[in-house]
């Protein structure tokens, strides 16, 4: 077999042991080892790779932004923020109707802000807003489906995990990939919220609910101690990085500590649960550091197989515009979110597209944005719809049942195309701060 005959076999094979449920960094590692073995009929240069792909992942400092991150967004949902920030939008958006619905999109896009993950949001709100929802007579596939859209927002608005792993595999600034989520997560969750009132207008059958008739007011006092320990994080997280005064893992560092004295202050923590989460950052950033490296050794077993330049060559012999190389990337990476996860989309098919993108003189923290996006919309879709699972497993409610969950979560999947469509055709949106 020629390299590139060994290279296809192995991205299959990879998508094939990840699908029938191997572990992803065993798939991609030993599949990746096998295949530059039996390509250069060298056991010694596997070893030697695997040895340099260590070095140049689980070794860098900059992937110290992997356990920061992950510790202050689990230290900040033992403090309770995430349950006070819903709290408050659901005070703003009481007399809207479908109002509940939209102040879960809001909240979870403040609390996207400092916990970077689309599971942690789905299961958070899954215990908080779907029974608040059905206490207001709102259609379960509705509520479901809510919490199920607005949790992808995790893996948009940064610190993401996802942009992280991104910003490896195309060797890009961590902060700059941050600083670029920005804007796409703040037009996905307005782009929600409109898409709650739409249906409410259009689709009340859908939607169901009432609206609250309780006119008491939360206090200023009590808005402001709910919300400003949040703000605080984001303002040292995010501020830090966009001003120049931190790194990102500066910013990661700053924020955890901010993130202990909230939830000591709050007496929210105490030293067993303190541990129990230094346990589970450790569980965490080893699953994440461990898919890195092995990703690094995929990326290197495309190139020695020459399947970049093979796919640059076919769809260069095509006549293939930029236009159509996204609507097929976009295509691939929809087709492949019904049965893989975010991160092993991401891993599998960005080395293959990059010397494509690359050469045209696009930007690749735009190009990871829109990646990041499309793989998300996986999140919602089945069979593997991996939040939809989540809200299932967290809710655990016959009445609901998981056909309810991905039905509910389908507007939400289309409007987040809708977003894919105008990140794609207007890639400012993703440079815009910084530009």
């Amino acid at each position: 077999m020629t390299p590139i005959e060994i290279g296809l076999v192995s991205v299959v094979a990879i998508v094939a042991l990840i699908y029938l449920g191997v572990y992803i960094p065993i798939a991609l590692g030993v599949v990746s080892f096998v295949a530059i073995w039996l390509m250069r009929d060298n056991v010694d240069l596997s070893f030697a790779l695997l040895k340099v792909a260590i070095g140049d992942s689980a070794m860098e400092s900059t992937f110290a932004t992997i356990p920061l991150f992950t510790f202050m967004g689990l230290i900040v949902s033992k403090a309770g923020l995430g349950a006070d920030i819903y709290s408050v939008m659901n005070q703003g958006f009481r007399r809207v109707t479908g109002g509940i619905g939209m102040a879960t999109v809001g909240a979870n896009a403040v609390f996207a802000a400092v916990t970077g993950s689309s599971i942690a949001s789905a299961s958070v709100f899954s215990k908080m807003s779907v029974p608040e929802m059905l206490s207001f007579d709102y259609r379960p596939r509705f509520a479901v489906g809510v919490v199920a859209g607005s949790s992808v927002l995790g893996m948009i608005i940064p610190p993401s995990a996802m942009l992280i792993i991104y910003s490896f595999v195309a060797e890009q600034s961590v902060g700059e990939m941050f600083l670029a989520g920005v804007v796409p997560g703040l037009m996905l969750a307005v782009a929600f919220v409109a898409a709650i009132w739409v249906m409410g207008r259009l689709t009340p059958g859908f939607v169901g609910g009432r609206v609250v008739e309780d006119d008491t007011l939360m206090p200023w006092s009590e808005i402001a101690e709910k919300t400003l320990p949040i703000l605080l994080l984001i303002v040292v997280v995010l501020g830090g990085i966009y001003t120049g005064w931190t790194t990102p893992v500066e910013a990661g560092a700053a924020g955890s500590l901010l993130g202990i004295i909230i939830a000591a202050v709050r007496r929210r923590i105490n030293l067993k649960s303190f541990w129990e989460t230094v346990i589970e950052t450790g569980h965490i950033t080893a699953t994440i550091l461990f898919l890195i490296t092995t990703a690094s050794m995929y990326a290197r077993m495309l190139g020695i197989a020459g399947l970049p330049n093979e796919l640059s060559s076919f769809l260069a012999a095509n006549g293939l515009s930029f236009m159509w190389i996204m609507v097929l990337y976009v295509v691939l990476m929809l087709f492949l979110g019904t049965i893989l996860d975010t991160a092993s989309i991401i891993l599998i098919v960005v080395p293959l597209f990059l010397p494509l993108i690359e050469p045209m003189g696009l930007s690749l923290v735009w190009f990871g944005i829109v990646s990041v996006v499309a793989a998300e919309i996986g999140l919602l879709t089945p069979p593997l719809g991996l939040s939809c699972f989540v809200i299932k497993a967290t809710l655990d409610d016959d009445r609901i049942k998981l056909k309810d969950v991905f039905l509910g979560a389908l507007p939400f999947a289309f409007v987040m195309l809708l977003v894919l469509i105008l990140l794609t055709m207007f890639p400012g949106l993703s440079l815009a701060i910084l530009n």
